[in-house]
């Protein structure tokens, strides 16, 4: 069983934000495996499910703030007697160039709230997709006012046309037992 844990924020007014691109990811994911996200209060979350290979995959996407997302995550963990090596946090990077996608396991939070707080329920060994969205406005606006806001046309239709199916590939490639530690500049 693998989880795809999503960071984002809940309410539809950060649809589209830099800051609930891990939840743009798992909708799509969802929508191409004909899954369909339920309410679940006792994760903290709306999940989905499907199969690939014999493997059960749940997708989830937290309905508390992303910096609080670390309970929805244990709770899952816990419930489904999950190891850190069986899930998948997909999150947006600030400390990354827009269009920049970055597996690795495990690491420091970098600051990042979300990941703070997974850390502290479970530690620092889960994998990771993070999902740059840095450019020239986050020194204009402040990182919370960066993170907040939504992608600009242009980065939309990139994360569309590149960003995401790369995304689908690193997910597929986890799914399969066959993550690895990669970096990708999918944009110039």
């Amino acid at each position: 069983m693998k989880l795809i844990f999503a960071q984002g924020n809940p309410s539809p007014e950060y649809d589209g934000t830099r800051h609930n691109v891990g939840f743009m990811i798992t909708d799509i994911l969802a929508d191409e495996h004909s899954a369909t996200f339920k309410p679940s209060t006792k994760f903290f979350a709306d999940t989905a499910e499907y199969s690939e290979n014999g493997e059960k995959v749940i997708i989830a996407k937290p309905t508390t703030f992303y910096n609080e997302t670390g309970r929805s995550f244990i709770a899952l963990k816990q419930f489904y007697k999950l190891e850190n090596s069986d899930i998948l946090v997909i999150h947006d990077e600030l400390a990354l160039p827009f269009g920049t996608l970055r597996s690795r396991v495990g690491g420091s939070d970098a600051g990042n709230n979300g990941i703070k707080s997974i850390n502290a329920h479970s530690g620092d060994t889960t994998a990771r997709l993070r999902v740059g969205v840095g450019n020239a406005f986050r020194a204009r606006m402040g990182d919370t006012d960066f993170v907040l806001a939504h992608f600009s046309q242009d980065e939309q239709k990139v994360l569309q046309e590149t960003v995401v199916p790369k995304c689908l590939e690193v997910i597929q490639s986890f799914v399969a037992d066959n993550h690895t530690v990669t970096s990708h500049k999918l944009t110039d």
